[in-house]
């Protein structure tokens, strides 16, 4: 079943980044490092949909098992992430995540499978539940993408509702593009255009003053 944050859940008073208040989301410059492929091809995936025909690589879950249940099944709000056994796998991605230096939760590779058509697309928009068990005395969760492959014909689509078309804007996939999307504010799903699977990193970042230091690292400004 696909994750689905209960209805204005994400009406609260958690401590939020700014740069993310008026469109919900940030692009940034692109990663300038190599991506080896086969790095996310030879990783172990799990059977998981979400946003599409998705499997999923887990990279750090809550306990450090391969599974992509939400922290909550162990108690946890989705930070303090345990690396899996996919991480000896994938040490670029791995690097990725800490060097951003903030406090991460759920690390996983996304293989999208194309998509049938744009309104297949819009079927599956969703908000992710990322601030289940998290106390409003701490940052609330967003998370950041890496694109891994090159999908130049693909695009993220977000809403801030549903239904919501006249809100939607377009987060291009080409390789190596990285951005942060409150993804429980926002409705989400990716159109994918291309006719191979598109691979993307996933990473549950807590919102403080760690996430956003390397958001002004990596403004395209």
């Amino acid at each position: 079943m696909m994750e689905q944050a209960a209805p204005n859940s994400h009406l609260t008073n958690h401590r939020r980044l700014p740069v993310l208040d008026e469109t919900g989301f940030v692009q940034l410059r692109d990663y300038e490092g190599e991506l080896n492929p086969a790095e996310w091809e030879s990783m172990e995936y799990v059977d998981w949909k979400s946003g599409g025909d998705t499997n999923f690589a887990p990279i750090a879950s809550a306990l450090g098992a391969m599974e992509c249940a939400g922290f909550w099944d162990h108690g946890k709000s989705d930070k303090d992430g345990v690396w899996t056994e996919n991480a000896e796998i994938c040490p670029t991605l791995v690097k990725w995540a800490e060097n951003i230096g903030a406090r991460y939760g759920r690390v996983r590779v996304i293989k999208l499978e194309p998509s049938t058509s744009y309104e297949y697309a819009v079927s599956c928009l969703h908000q992710d539940d990322n601030n289940r068990l998290n106390p409003e005395s701490e940052p609330w969760v967003v998370r950041a993408w890496l694109n891994l492959t090159d999908d130049t014909d693909s695009y993220m689509i977000v809403r801030e509702g549903k239904d919501d078309a006249a809100s939607e804007r377009h987060i291009p996939l080409r390789k190596g593009a990285q951005f942060v999307v409150d993804t429980q504010r926002l409705w989400h799903a990716v159109y994918h255009k291309g006719d191979k699977p598109r691979y993307a990193l996933i990473v549950s970042f807590e919102s403080g003053d760690d996430l956003q230091k390397w958001i002004d690292s990596q403004s395209v400004n």
